[in-house]
């Protein structure tokens, strides 16, 4: 194969790769399965820049007092920060002792909705 023609087979293949690439999540804080003071806001960063309007996330209380419940949905806003990447859910109240649950929806410029989940417990 001639060197250009491989430069531009290169080219090629790395374009297909990354229009297929979808958002990762990078870190979040809380961190998954940790146990925390009462944190004022949830942060997840992801991989790409995000799609604010179809991106977002849903807080809610799995347990509190030793005991397990039905999810009970914590009211909170929850938005693409200025950066892009990261994705911010602020209770409107502070979050009491318990286990929470974090359920998360982003899209990428490949418009394809990536989904995750993910606990962490207040002290």
């Amino acid at each position: 194969m001639r060197p250009l023609a491989l430069s531009a087979a290169l080219a090629l293949l790395s374009l297909a790769s990354a229009a297929q690439a979808h958002p990762k999540l990078v870190s979040a804080s809380p961190a998954p399965s940790s146990t925390v003071a009462k944190p004022a806001r949830v942060a997840l960063q992801f991989s790409e820049r995000l799609m604010p309007k179809f991106s977002g996330a849903d807080l809610m209380m799995t347990g509190h007092g030793g005991t397990t419940h039905p999810p009970m949905k914590v009211s909170a806003t929850a938005q693409v920060a200025a950066d892009g990447r990261t994705l911010v859910i602020v209770p409107k109240s502070p979050l009491g002792a318990g286990r929470y649950s974090v359920a998360w929806h982003v899209v990428s410029a490949d418009t394809h909705r990536v989904s995750g989940n993910f606990a962490f417990a207040v002290k």
